[in-house]
């Protein structure tokens, strides 16, 4: 196939159209077709719609069997989830946090909401998340051990804890990564807030770090509207996860006593109604996904200049979101595949702007950051709803 300007956005909207068919596709929808009706109707009968109903404690022990996790802890998104997390592995005021530079934002903003520090890394094109092996090398350059603790020596700060995020649901070099965070003494939080359904090695991610966090926003593989999770397999933790994010309220019959300040971060029970219903549903959602991935497989296989993404070694993917990958020369032809693609009525997006660029943490230290730097120009996101695939085998 040509791959000139043109041609080459048209050759993508033909391997989307061959995949998917004809019809208009939004990047990732929701989809109810299990209980969620009924579990809905359920809670508004008994009228605990808020932060007390059976449904909220049925979606923590359904989510803890689905991960593995010990403990599951249900908050309203995924960033208080992030936020209570790094609070609980000790992250505390002018700490530095390392984080991936190519992710969302709320990974920063939650760094950001314990008065401490992002500090971004650069990524690794075979899994698109942290580079471990250079984080390991830029950590022996710019850090020292003292009384236990990793400092920067260019800052004087404890570097406090790494976050690895699973882009677009893809795992992270966990084991590189775990490996690091045990020698530089460094606490491991995971970002696993598009990762439901992947898997390192056999075991869920967010089951790794000492925390992870979730994310069941309206664009995730299971949703319940808004919503996240904290998983943990440490008992202490959960519990107090769950006692900050109740307004750190003390049990009591009547009264209203709170012995630290809390959070009011509990997800509603209605909110966990929508959850269970979902989670009853998510291995036929996983199973879609994975098919629509071997569909774009099949039909981008003919076209060159561009690369689907495909899981990691050592790891099953979600497949969130189906992602193309440019080849470099082919870059500065994003935009304009961009402005195709979604003229086609076929909604695709760009990976987000790195956060060291952005203008709340442009003063944020960072390591250099080529591949980071090359795969914000290169990566576009497809159509990805498991609908595309579930909708035409009903």
């Amino acid at each position: 196939m040509k791959t000139n300007t043109s041609t080459l956005a048209q050759d993508i909207i033909e391997g989307i159209r061959a995949a998917i068919g004809p019809a208009p596709a939004v990047l990732h929808e929701p989809s109810f077709n299990g209980n969620e009706w009924l579990y809905l109707k359920e809670c508004l009968d008994s009228t605990y719609v808020s932060s007390v109903g059976k449904y909220v404690d049925r979606f923590e022990i359904d989510l803890a069997n689905f991960t593995g996790a010990k403990f599951a802890i249900s908050v309203i998104n995924g960033t208080a989830a992030l936020h209570i997390a790094l609070k609980l592995a000790g992250v505390q005021a002018n700490d530095e946090v390392l984080i991936p530079a190519l992710t969302f934002v709320a990974t920063a903003n939650a760094v950001t909401y314990c008065d401490a520090i992002p500090h971004f890394i650069d990524s690794e094109e075979s899994t698109l998340g942290i580079d471990g092996k250079k984080l390991r090398d830029y950590l022996n350059s710019i850090s020292e051990q003292r009384s236990g603790q990793c400092f920067n020596k260019n800052t004087g700060r404890v570097i406090r804890a790494l976050v690895p995020m699973h882009t677009f649901g893809h795992p992270s070099d966990l084991e590189g990564l775990m490996s690091i965070a045990q020698d530089f003494n460094i606490v491991m939080v995971e970002d696993a807030a598009e990762s439901l359904g992947s898997y390192y090695k056999g075991k869920h991610t967010g089951t790794f770090g000492l925390l992870g966090a979730l994310s069941f926003n309206g664009n995730k593989t299971i949703t319940t509207g808004g919503g996240g999770a904290i998983l943990t397999n440490d008992e202490n933790l959960a519990r107090r996860a769950k006692h900050l994010t109740t307004t750190a309220k003390l049990p009591h019959p009547w009264e209203f006593r709170h012995d630290e300040v809390g959070y009011n971060y509990r997800m509603p029970n209605i909110n966990a109604a929508l959850g269970c219903a979902q989670l009853e549903q998510l291995p036929k959602k996983l199973a879609a996904k994975r098919e629509l991935f071997s569909r774009y497989k099949q039909s981008f296989s003919k076209i060159s200049k561009v690369a689907l993404f495909e899981e990691p070694t050592n790891s099953k993917s979600n497949y969130w979101l189906q992602t193309i990958l440019l080849d470099e020369n082919q870059s500065d032809q994003r935009d304009l595949i961009l402005e195709e693609t979604n003229a086609a009525n076929y909604m695709t997006r760009p990976s987000w702007v790195l956060l060291n660029e952005l203008t709340p943490f442009k003063d944020c230290p960072n390591m250099d950051l080529p591949t980071a730097q090359s795969l914000a120009t290169r990566l576009i996101n497809i159509p990805s709803s498991p609908e595309l695939v579930l909708s035409g085998s009903q």
